[in-house]
C-alpha cells in the first residue's frame, strides 16, 4: 500500500531574534492510509513542528512533504487554506483552541459545516451521528461551562470530523485530563480511526497511546530515532483464538498483540543509538562496523577521547548487535540444522 504521507529530509528552522533554532533536521517519515500513528519524544524534539507542517499550519524550510501526492511546500496560500478546511481535522490540548465557549456542543460541530455551505438536513444528520458516536448526544444543547474536560475533548474530536477530513491530527489531546479520561479519549481516537478509515497522527507524552496505536515513532533531535510496530505475537495462536472466540488471560481480546521496537535508518544510512545503549557500550564519537554473515556489528572505538572504555571490560564485551531479531532467530535455526 502506497503511503498517504511522505516526508523526505524535512528541515524546519525558526529565527528567534538573532538566533536560529533548528526544529527538524532532515526528518524522514512515511504513513500508510488508515494508520493510527503516535509520535513521542522529549520537549523540543520537533513533534509539534512536524504536526503543524502536516496540518498546513506551517511550511518547512527545506525538504519535501507530500500528502495524497501533493507537495505542501509548493501549494499556494489559497490551496493551503482549502487543504486545511477540507482535508485535515485538528484536536488541540487546550479546549480554547478547539471550541467556541458561547456555542452549544451541536452548534460548535455544525459551524464549520455552515462555513463550508452544507445544507440544514446534512448538518443535522452528520452532527447527530458524531455526537452519538462520542457518547454526547444527550449533551448536545450544553455549552462548554456545562461540560467536563473529558466531554469537551469528545466534542472537539467530533468537531474535527465535521468536514469529513482524510487526516486527523491530535496535539497532546489528553494533556489536560486525568488518567481514566485520557484512556477513554485515546480509545475514542482508535474507534474513529477504525470506523471512518481516518489516517490519524497523535503527538503525545501519554504512555497509554501504545494500547491503540498501530505504530509509535520516537523523534529525537529533529529526526525519527526509533519506532515500535504493533504485530501479533503468535500468528497461529491468534488465528486459533479468533476461530474459537477465546480471550487472553488478561481479558484483553482474542489476539495477543505487542509493540516491537526498531531503530530507524534514514535514507542516508544514519541511525540514532539510544543514549542508554551508548552509555552502556561506552560509545563516543566514533565506532567501527563489521560485516558478518548474520548482519552488521557496531563496535565502540576504545579510548577515542570521548567515551573511554571502563577498565576490566574487553572490546568484545561492548559489542552492540543490531541484527534484526528475525534474522538472528533464522540464523540460530540454520546453524542448528547445519550441525545436525
Amino acid at each position: 500500500m502506497e503511503p498517504i504521507i511522505n516526508c523526505e529530509n524535512l528541515v524546519k528552522i525558526y529565527k528567534v531574534d538573532d538566533l536560529e533554532v533548528v526544529a527538524l533536521q532532515g526528518l524522514d517519515l512515511a504513513v500508510r492510509p488508515g494508520e493510527l500513528l503516535a509520535i513521542v519524544g522529549a520537549s523540543g524534539s520537533g513533534k509539534s513542528t512536524l504536526l503543524n507542517i502536516l496540518g498546513g499550519l506551517d511550511r518547512p524550510s527545506a525538504g519535501r512533504v507530500s500528502i495524497n501526492g501533493r507537495d505542501l511546500l509548493k501549494l499556494s496560500n489559497r490551496d493551503l487554506d482549502n487543504y486545511r478546511r477540507a482535508e485535515v481535522g485538528f484536536v488541540w490540548q487546550q479546549t480554547g483552541r478547539n471550541l467556541i465557549p458561547y456555542l452549544t456542543a451541536r452548534e460548535n460541530i455544525e459551524l464549520p459545516m455552515t462555513v463550508a455551505g452544507s445544507g440544514f438536513r446534512e448538518k443535522r444528520a452528520w452532527s447527530q451521528e458524531l455526537l452519538e458516536i462520542v457518547g454526547l448526544w444527550e449533551h448536545r444543547h450544553h455549552r462548554l461551562a456545562q461540560l467536563s474536560g473529558g466531554q469537551q475533548q469528545r466534542v472537539a474530536i467530533a468537531l474535527a470530523l465535521a468536514n469529513k477530513p482524510n487526516l486527523l491530527l491530535g496535539d497532546e489531546p489528553t494533556g489536560e485530563v486525568d488518567t481514566v479520561t485520557a484512556q477513554e479519549i485515546l480509545a475514542l481516537f482508535g474507534k474513529m480511526n477504525t470506523q471512518y478509515g481516518l489516517t490519524t497522527i497523535i503527538v503525545t507524552h501519554d504512555p497509554q497511546i501504545a494500547r491503540v496505536a498501530d505504530r509509535v515513532v520516537t523523534i529525537r533531535d529533529g529526526r525519527t530515532s526509533s519506532e515500535a510496530v504493533r504485530r501479533v505475537a503468535d500468528v497461529e495462536a491468534a488465528l486459533l483464538q479468533s476461530a474459537t472466540g477465546a480471550v487472553s488471560e488478561d481479558g484483553a481480546g482474542a489476539e495477543t498483540q505487542i509493540l516491537e521496537e526498531y531503530i530507524v535508518v534514514d535514507v542516508a544510512g544514519r541511525l540514532q543509538i539510544p543514549p542508554l545503549m551508548r552509555q552502556e557500550a561506552t560509545i563516543g564519537g566514533r565506532v567501527t562496523l563489521e560485516s558478518t554473515e548474520e548482519g552488521i556489528l557496531i563496535r565502540p572505538v576504545v579510548n577515542d577521547g570521548q567515551a573511554p572504555a571502563e577498565s576490566g571490560r574487553s572490546t568484545q564485551d561492548e559489542v552492540i548487535d543490531f541484527r534484526p531479531k528475525g534474522l538472528r532467530r533464522w540464523f540460530r535455526s540454520w546453524n542448528r540444522k547445519s550441525k545436525d
